[in-house]
């Protein structure tokens, strides 16, 4: 059954036989700049959905999309000239939401950035940041892009000249403050060269910064302060009807983050990239991370994420594939499935445990992995696996889908289980060619 909202838009309810598709019709009106029967059919995301037509078309943003189809939120609007990176169209089988990499050296360094990048690409690094601190940085950006799969995102800081090299040279993206780049002549010229080169700007807000006005009115770092803030950056940029931003609210606490991003998701219309900032070692982030961005995730807030960690870039994105793969955002992500042990474990489990958790996150394949402590119940309980071993006193059990398939040498049962890794990654290999 249709439900009718404002503007005469219809919203179909989720359809059982649809896999969980919506569609939704808009009418022909001028204003709206659509087609008669002009429908779109898109993944369910919980509470939230962000519609993604071409440029030219309308876009609707629900929020809160409650189970049986009604909305209590919504915004319409004509679609923005879209970042491409932001936006490009994937197939089905692609991630949702794009992994953000960062803290590559020096980009004046290009030999160092490009491969540190490179090796960020071959980890499912989407996206990629660099700072940019002074002229040779930004003249560097062509140089690494000519030889880089990803795009590039050029961070700027004070120096608008510098933003201008780097759209000059072909960045793909800018992350500034309009604030902290000089007057607003510095600010119309980077939106200008902006809008020339149909490139998007990301207004990052952190609440470690916030202007001293908005501390002194709301007391201290919230969400509120946060908005507050963001309307005035997003303010300069749409006076200039420029609307190609993406936005982000990070704090090193948990609980703002979450508030500030639900808040400028009902306040917005822009795209919102995730994240905790300062968020420590790898242990800390992981734990800070999940909590505020899996929240979010959960509640399909954000569209590009970033995991902050203390220590190499690599091990963000061993994070953030995870946390993606969690709530089934990421795909050719292995899950590993590995039982905490108990009195009934006759072998040394946790050597292997770690020596396959290392060996997948070199695989980037969609593929479940169990290591179980005993057979009793561990293959029932990792029936979802595609393989997985359960070991025992002198020899253990190696098996798909919950069917076992041979007894192993308990000795040889971690090559027993890589070396069935990898011809089911053959097979299905061969069977989608």
């Amino acid at each position: 059954m249709d439900n009718v909202i404002n503007f005469g838009i219809v919203v179909n309810t989720l359809d059982p036989t649809n896999s969980g598709n919506i569609q939704v019709r808009l009418p022909s009106d001028e204003k709206y700049k659509s087609n008669d029967e002009l429908q779109w059919a898109f993944p369910l995301l919980p509470k939230m959905l962000h519609i993604r037509p071409k440029n030219g078309e309308t876009v609707m943003i629900i929020n809160r999309l409650m189970g049986n189809g009604n909305t209590d939120r919504f915004y319409i609007g004509p679609v923005i000239s879209q970042p491409q990176f932001q936006y490009e169209e994937k197939s089905e089988n692609s991630a949702l939401r794009s992994l953000f990499g960062t803290k590559i050296g020096p980009a004046k360094n290009i030999e160092e950035a490009v491969a540190q990048i490179k090796r960020l690409e071959a980890g499912g690094c989407e996206l990629i940041r660099t700072a940019v601190l002074d002229e040779d940085d930004a003249k560097a950006i062509p140089f690494i892009k000519e030889k880089i799969n990803i795009p590039l995102v050029a961070d700027i800081h004070f120096n608008y000249r510098f933003a201008l090299t780097c759209i000059e040279g072909g960045v793909d993206a800018i992350r500034i403050n309009p604030g902290n780049i000089g007057s607003r002549e510095n600010t119309e010229k980077v939106v200008t060269a902006c809008k020339e080169k149909k490139i998007p700007i990301r207004i990052g807000i952190n609440s470690g910064s916030l202007e001293k006005e908005f501390l002194e009115q709301y007391g201290k770092p919230c969400a509120e302060a946060m908005i507050a803030s963001a309307d005035r950056h997003v303010k300069i940029l749409e006076d200039m009807d420029f609307h190609d931003i993406c936005l982000s609210f990070k704090s090193s606490d948990v609980r703002l983050t979450i508030d500030a991003y639900k808040a400028a998701s009902e306040h917005y219309v822009y795209p919102l990239h995730l994240g905790v900032t300062e968020a420590g070692s790898f242990t800390e982030s992981a734990v800070k991370s999940s909590a505020a961005l899996g929240t979010l995730l959960y509640d399909g807030i954000g569209d590009t994420i970033r995991v902050s960690v203390s220590g190499p870039p690599e091990e963000e994105l061993i994070i953030g594939k995870k946390l993606l793969r969690a709530f089934d955002l990421a795909h050719n992500v292995p899950d590993f499935i590995a039982c905490p042990t108990c009195g009934r474990i006759q072998y040394d489990m946790i050597p292997i445990v770690k020596e396959i958790e290392a060996y997948l996150n070199t695989v980037n394949e969609d593929i479940t992995v169990a290591v179980m402590g005993c057979p009793v119940n561990g293959i029932q309980e990792a029936s979802r696996a595609d393989v997985g071993i359960a070991g025992g006193y002198e020899t253990g059990l190696l098996f798909r889908r919950g069917e076992v398939i041979r007894s192993v040498p308990q000795n040889e049962l971690k090559d027993a289980l890589i070396s069935e890794i990898e011809t089911i990654i053959r097979e299905k290999k061969n069977s989608a060619a």
